[in-house]
């Protein structure tokens, strides 16, 4: 089959579409024929080989893992002998993470994943391009927003990044719980963001929204272009601020959240988790008709370098794709 695969850390010119092995079918895997795969930021971290301290896992001068792809959607190939909830012909969509089996991600033309993984039927309706701009963006979305910012109705809930592939999904979702959202962005995507549900657009271009004297119950920052005490001036007495910012280039996972959160309780750094009850809760706004994705672009499987390229310039408009 064919494959993107990187045997060194660097640009998107380390991407290769190569020749690579059929994943191997066990038990409890269900194997599937990927018409679409998305891009997120987690794959020019991993392609990057940043942050260093992530090396420790990923490999210290070359990459351990050489495949990318953390969403897909396709049709079922085969399943293994143990498999009751797929069969061959249905419609999928999931996120890889942890649940791909060894060796195998979405940017190839075949992945494995466990039956029991992060793994749904496509919602009726979605084009497959559709489906595979979900799983990452929508899960952080949704657990950021949920987990973190615990938004209930009526709360004021100002998304930082709005236009972006998690963004899209954050208005949406967050309009969903009943908040009063509110959506930065820059002036070429003020329709969009209001397109989607959004209750208020700020245009970053003309206003600081953390010098506006307005206080919100929940911040979820997608850009972390604003430091901690400019957002925490931005918060109601009880407000929750919640940073999910892969896309900024210094920042050090885990160990900066945990300073965060030691510093100002109501700070929270987060990465999302794959989750597969998450993945039918996100089903279920998608066929109600209260989310539907957002896609910028589109690129065939061995332009995969450009679509990485044009996402790490970090101004996409909802999810970047590539077809299979």
């Amino acid at each position: 089959m064919k494959a993107i695969r990187y045997h060194a850390y660097g640009p998107p010119e380390v991407l290769r579409l190569e020749n690579a092995d059929m994943p191997a079918v066990g038990a409890d895997d269900v194997l599937i024929r990927v018409r679409a795969a998305s891009v997120n930021p987690l794959d020019w971290h991993n392609m990057r080989g940043e942050p260093y301290f992530a090396r420790l896992d990923m490999g210290l001068t070359r990459p351990r893992h050489t495949a990318l792809g953390a969403d897909l959607a396709g049709v079922v190939e085969s399943v293994g002998r143990n498999v009751t909830a797929f069969r061959p012909g249905d419609e999928v969509y999931g996120g890889c993470g942890l649940d791909l089996v060894p060796g195998t991600t979405g940017l190839a033309e075949y992945a494995c994943l466990r039956q029991d993984g992060m793994l749904r039927e496509m919602p009726a309706g979605l084009t497959f391009e559709q489906a595979a701009a979900v799983p990452v963006a929508a899960l952080t979305a949704l657990q950021g927003l949920r987990d973190r910012g615990r938004v209930r109705r009526g709360h004021r809930v100002l998304i930082n990044g709005a236009s972006g592939g998690v963004g899209t999904f954050a208005v949406q979702i967050a309009k969903a719980m009943g908040a009063e959202v509110t959506g930065v962005c820059g002036t070429g995507n003020t329709e969009l963001v209001r397109s989607i549900g959004a209750d208020h657009v700020v245009d970053y271009t003309k206003e600081d929204y953390t010098r506006s004297g307005k206080r919100y119950d929940v911040v979820l920052d997608l850009v972390a272009n604003h430091g901690l005490l400019a957002n925490r001036r931005v918060l109601a007495p009880t407000g929750v601020f919640v940073e999910c910012a892969p896309s900024k280039g210094q920042w050090i996972g885990p160990v900066l959240g945990m300073v965060k959160v030691a510093m100002m309780p109501r700070m929270a750094f987060f990465l999302s988790r794959t989750s597969a009850d998450d993945l039918a809760a996100v089903s279920g706004l998608i066929e109600s008709g209260k989310v539907t994705p957002v896609i910028d672009r589109t690129y065939p499987l061995d332009e995969t370098a450009e679509a990485v390229r044009y996402l790490e310039r970090g101004h996409a408009r909802g999810k970047v794709v590539v077809t299979v």
